[in-house]
């Protein structure tokens, strides 16, 4: 091949790569399941993270040992391979599988783990449209094998995986100080608004209709202190394939919480002004696709705009607007991440397969505060700079993201070297 580096050969990704099915234990023997062995499913790492470190299941020493289900070692990589197809991650720790992913290893003297997480990464696009399946897409054997890359040698590939991870760590290290401002304000939002231990509380209690509140405190319905704007029911023939304007879906909410770009849709609609959203806007999810609803009555902050020039809402989301001076919408959030809110919603939707949320459940929700919102002020304010904290470490998240996604081609083609 013309212009290949000193060195460096085509091969195939089936011929560098240790691929190993996955499976599931039979569910129905319960000795099998809530072991201390990991358990990934795709919703494990849909979250285009680059590690994965926890599993929503787990299954015993049996249920690996009578199952076809493999135990992955630590660094080893993840990939969807059917249904969704092409979400990849690199495991913290050992973790078994189901059979809807494939197992990655490295080969001995021919590859280096790291470096085949992101050339698998820069590969996804041909991994995609190399797919099988007329009901659903499925990555087989076959697809690696019809997918030709060009290969460093071994010490290179360190030194590229080097590179690129540097942009990873410095991410994740963004990320974990988001959980941890985040995880602060909840703990404070707790103490100050459910265990009423707030600054200079003399611990004088009266009965309300939400139980025993601080006296001089007063119970609001959240009406009172909100206004909500409904989404924006669009048709399918609104939906294109480029545009500078995009809706905002229910695929934006993370099911562990949190907000992701790769909801959006680009579209080319008129809906009306009000339901347009910024950077900084406070959403609600009013449907939920899950089983255990884990999405419904979830907020989210919109913090990135993916370069669209407008956004705009869809029917299954809901904007809340703060109306109150002395209450910023980060107080807001904080009220509806609390435990009851989730419950309340839950006791406000309907439906089977699909939950939707009664347009009553936002503005019939009560929560206790001072008569005089001083104290929802300060928490406002104090929430508000840990949110604003939270959204410049998302900037440079998209700043890191960029550079390294634009290394990654020209890495992994040999345009730009590295010693």
């Amino acid at each position: 091949m013309s212009g290949l580096p000193d060195g460096w050969v085509v091969n195939n990704l089936g011929a560098i790569i240790e691929l190993v099915g996955g499976g599931t234990p039979k569910t129905s023997i319960a000795s099998y399941w809530n072991g201390k062995i990991p358990w990934l499913s795709v919703v494990d790492f849909n979250d285009d993270n680059r590690w994965v470190l926890n599993t929503e299941k787990s299954i015993t020493e049996a249920g690996l040992n009578h199952s076809s289900t493999k135990l992955l070692d630590g660094d080893d990589l993840i990939i969807s391979a059917r249904g969704t197809v092409g979400a990849l991650a690199q495991l913290k720790k050992p973790m078994s599988f189901n059979q809807s992913c494939y197992g990655i290893k490295e080969k001995n003297n021919i590859s280096n783990i790291s470096f085949l997480y992101y050339l698998i990464k820069f590969s996804l696009k041909k991994i995609n449209k190399n797919v099988h399946g007329a009901v659903f897409d499925t990555i087989t054997k076959q697809t690696f094998d019809k997918i030709f890359i060009n290969l460093p040698p071994l010490p290179e590939q360190k030194s590229i995986a080097n590179i690129l991870s540097s942009f990873d760590e410095k991410i994740e290290l963004l990320r974990e100080q988001n959980k941890t401002l985040e995880t602060l304000a909840q703990t404070i939002f707790k103490e100050w608004f459910v265990n009423f231990n707030y600054p200079d509380a003399t611990g004088d209690m009266v009965d309300s209709e939400l139980g025993e509140i601080p006296k001089g405190w007063c119970v609001y319905d959240l009406n009172e202190l909100v206004d909500t704007v409904n989404g924006y029911s669009y048709k399918g023939k609104e939906l294109v394939e480029s545009s500078d304007e995009a809706l905002v879906t229910l695929k934006s909410f993370n099911r562990n919480g949190g907000f992701q770009t790769r909801g959006f849709k680009p579209f080319v609609g008129i809906p009306k002004q009000q339901q347009e959203v910024k950077v900084g806007d406070l959403v609600v999810a009013h449907t939920d696709l899950t089983q255990d609803a884990e999405v419904l009555g979830n907020p989210a902050f919109i913090f990135e705009n993916a370069g669209y020039s407008k956004m705009y809402i869809t029917m299954d989301l809901v904007k809340v607007v703060s109306k109150n001076k002395n209450i910023d919408n980060a107080l807001v959030y904080y009220i509806m991440k609390d435990r009851r809110f989730k419950g309340h919603c839950i006791g406000y939707s309907n439906g089977t397969t699909v939950l939707h949320l009664s347009k009553k459940s936002i503005p019939e929700y009560k929560i206790a505060l001072p008569e005089n919102l001083q104290l929802a002020k300060e928490f406002s304010n104090y929430a508000n700079s840990l949110t604003n904290k939270i959204s410049n470490n998302i900037y440079h998240i998209q700043t890191l993201t960029k550079t390294r996604d634009t290394l990654l081609p020209k890495l992994m083609s040999g345009e730009v070297r590295v010693n």
